[in-house]
């Protein structure tokens, strides 16, 4: 089975788009604002690494294209949602806790890893061997599991 992508150019155009505007997406009107803004990059984030991941363990046919074009948009999506962990957006419609904020510099250490681990993902999709991408995803994953355990509220 193939998979086909035919708003692929769209999202990763939307996406390419907001991180040029990342400067002006930072000074956000509203906290709500951001705390949309940063949910919404997790969730293409989350959506595209779920697709690799999907692939990586057997419950969808490997497609090693579609595997990396979805490993490359999480990269790129994995750069956005830190931008909208400003002021004000502790509280709210949010799953961050307290802890973000208290302990900013171990939370940046966190986003840096995710970064660098779907960094690395990316390019084990582009070889197109499943058995490094079933590695790379398995770090993605402990890295996720990691900040959730330490940074999210159920």
């Amino acid at each position: 089975m193939s998979f086909k992508f035919p708003s692929l150019w769209i999202a990763v155009a939307a996406i390419a788009g907001a991180g040029v505007a990342l400067p002006a997406a930072a000074q956000f009107a509203k906290p709500e604002d951001a705390i949309k803004y940063r949910k919404a990059a997790f969730t293409v984030m989350a959506t595209h690494f779920g697709r690799v991941a999907a692939m990586a363990n057997g419950r969808i046919p490997f497609d090693a294209k579609a595997a990396a074009d979805n490993a490359e948009i999480a990269t790129i999506a994995s750069k956005l949602p830190y931008a909208g962990f400003v002021e004000g957006t502790d509280k709210g419609e949010t799953k961050a806790k307290p802890e973000i904020w208290k302990e900013k510099a171990r939370f940046d250490e966190t986003a840096r890893k995710l970064q660098d681990d779907v960094a690395k993902l990316n390019a084990a999709a582009k070889t197109g061997n499943v058995d490094q991408i079933k590695a790379a995803v398995g770090a993605v994953g402990q890295t996720c599991k990691s900040c959730h355990d330490t940074f999210r509220k159920e």
